[in-house]
Order: C-alpha cells, then structure tokens, then sequence
C-alpha cells in the first residue's frame, strides 16, 4: 500500500511540474501523453493483473524521463547542456536516454507478460522475441514522429530532437535495442524472483 502510494504521489508530483511553463506546450503534451496512458493503463490492471514491483518502479522511472523531457524538450535538459558543454560534445544527449529506456523497460514488461502469460516456454525464445518487440517498438515510435512531423510541419521540431544529426533515427532504434539486450542480462534473474513470489502471493490469497 505504502509502495503504490508512494509510486503515484511520485508521479503526479513529476506531472504537476512538467506542466508548469513547460519550454514548449505542444511538445509537452506530445511527451507526456505515453506516460498518462500508462498510468491510465496501470490503473486498470491493478487487481486484475498486478505487475512486479521491479516493473512498476521501471515505468514509473520512465514516465519521469518522458515529463523531465517534455517540460525542457529533449534537446533543452539542463543537466545535459552542462554535460555536452562540460565535455564538448556536439549535442545534447538527453533523448539518448529517453531512447535506451525505451529498449531497457519495455523489454521487462514484455518479459513478464510472455512468462506469466505462458506464452513461450523456452527462455531463449523468450529473450529473441523480447528484442524483437522492443526494436519493433522503437522503430513503429519513429515512424509516429515522422507522422506527427508530416502533419504539424515545424512545431513538430522540438519533438523529434534530432538537433542536425543525420543517424538519429539509426541511433535511437539501435540504443533501444542496447537497452532490451541490457535489461534482459542485469535483470533477469531478480525478476524471476519477483515473478516466483508475485504467483506465491496470489497463490496464497
């Protein structure tokens, strides 16, 4: 109880100041949007299907990336100006790791989905089609910004980030795939565990 407390007193925190003057409002709104239906999307399933702690906390850490970027616009994270003037690199870095935890914390809630589900029964097709799933993803991402380029022309700007960078696309499609690859090697075990005691827990009910 004191967890789900906690995980929406957090998010709503985070949402209230996103909001607040964000650099630019369509982009805001743009960013934010993912985040709102999956909290929408949580709050649905939160008795019928409860997921792992390790897997709430994962989203809700990326629902603060997507409103930290909304508010400043990726390509405007302070943090990261400081970062890119500090080491005098030629860009700001901040959608790069919008784009990693796009891979990293999808890939463990199709993990957990594929396994509680009874899906696959073999652990290495279950980690090929996770990858699958996340590049799928991070590339169908792609395809929406273009879209939403095409039809609102410049404001569309701040959204894409691309900053002058010709393998944007390339780069954020690959860095969502690192994330997957990575997710699956450090947290696959400790979710296992979670899993194992989510299904005694419900078990026992």
């Amino acid at each position: 109880m004191i967890y789900r407390v906690a995980w929406i007193l957090i998010f709503v925190l985070v949402l209230v100041w996103s909001a607040i003057e964000p650099k630019d409002q369509f982009t805001w709104f743009l960013e934010v949007l993912p985040a709102l239906i999956g909290a929408g999307v949580l709050l649905i399933t939160r008795k019928s299907f409860p997921l792992t702690p390790m897997v709430y906390l994962l989203i809700l850490i990326h629902c603060v990336i997507l409103m930290v970027g909304g508010h400043y616009t990726y390509a405007e994270v302070p943090l990261f100006d400081w970062i890119r003037d500090s080491f005098d690199l030629q860009r700001n870095n901040y959608d790069k790791v919008g784009h990693l935890a796009q891979g990293f914390i999808p890939a463990m809630i199709a993990r957990e989905l594929l396994i509680r589900k009874q899906v696959i029964s073999t652990s290495a097709w279950r980690n090929f089609l996770t990858v699958c799933f996340c590049l799928a993803f991070s590339a169908f991402y792609e395809l929406i910004e273009w879209w939403v380029a095409i039809a609102s022309g410049e404001s569309a700007e701040a959204f894409l980030g691309t900053q002058g960078y010709v393998w944007d696309t390339q780069s954020d499609m690959g860095l969502a795939l690192l994330g997957a690859i990575m997710a699956l090697a450090l947290l696959g075990r400790a979710h296992d565990r979670q899993i194992y005691q989510l299904k005694t827990d419900n078990s026992a009910k």
